[in-house]
Parts: structure tokens; C-alpha cells; sequence
């Protein structure tokens, strides 16, 4: 998947708002704040990633997943070939969510435990 032009241009502000989270965090739990920002965002990747095949049924809907699949296998080929590229293109975005996520559980926690604990 290629950066577009809109996606370059909206890039730095991203950047902008993620920096300004992160230094909030920080100026008001400190570094633990960091290390729960980063669990909170490798949570959500992960639930974003268990549902990117559709829904995941629960106790109220336990027929949720198989009329997910039926509808799948009534699927043409190039359905299936339209569904798998989306999917493909949905895993680049929450890998680099899992390494900010993984970067700032260990500059946070890591940080906390070397400084402010002792």
C-alpha cells in the first residue's frame, strides 16, 4: 500500500496530535502514563485485528459466525479476491499501531521502573 498525496500531507499532523497525546500523558501520570497509553493501543489493535474477518460473536449472538461464514463461502471469486485485499490492506496500518503501541509500553514502563520507582 502506497502513501498518497492526502496521506503525506496529513501525516505531519498525525504525527502533531499522536506527539501531543503522548507528552500530555506523560506531563500528568508521567512515564506510567506513557506505559498505559501503550497498553490501551495495543488492546485496541488487537481487537481490531481478532474482528478484521468480520464480527467476533459473543453468548448473545451465537450464530453470529456462521452466518459470517455462510455468507463468505456464497462469495464469488473475485468477491473473496476484493475481501483478502482489503484485509491485506487493513494489517500494514495496525503493524505499525503494534510497534508504537510495543514502542511506548517499554519507553514508558522501562522508564518508570529505571526512574521513578526508585
Amino acid at each position: 500500500m502506497r502513501m498518497t498525496r492526502t496521506d503525506w500531507i496529513l501525516l505531519p499532523i498525525l504525527v502533531g496530535v499522536l506527539a501531543g497525546i503522548a507528552l500530555g500523558a506523560f506531563l500528568i501520570v508521567g512515564f506510567l502514563g506513557l506505559g498505559i497509553l501503550g497498553l490501551i493501543i495495543g488492546v485496541i489493535v488487537q481487537r481490531v485485528e481478532l474482528e478484521k474477518d468480520g464480527a467476533v460473536s459473543n453468548y448473545m449472538t451465537t450464530s453470529l459466525y456462521a452466518d459470517q461464514f455462510r455468507a463468505r463461502e456464497r462469495m464469488g471469486h473475485a468477491e473473496r479476491a476484493e475481501r483478502h485485499a482489503e484485509t491485506q490492506s487493513l494489517l500494514r496500518p495496525l503493524f505499525i499501531a503494534k510497534v508504537v503501541s510495543a514502542g511506548l509500553v517499554i519507553l514508558g514502563f522501562g522508564f518508570f521502573f529505571l526512574f521513578q520507582l526508585p
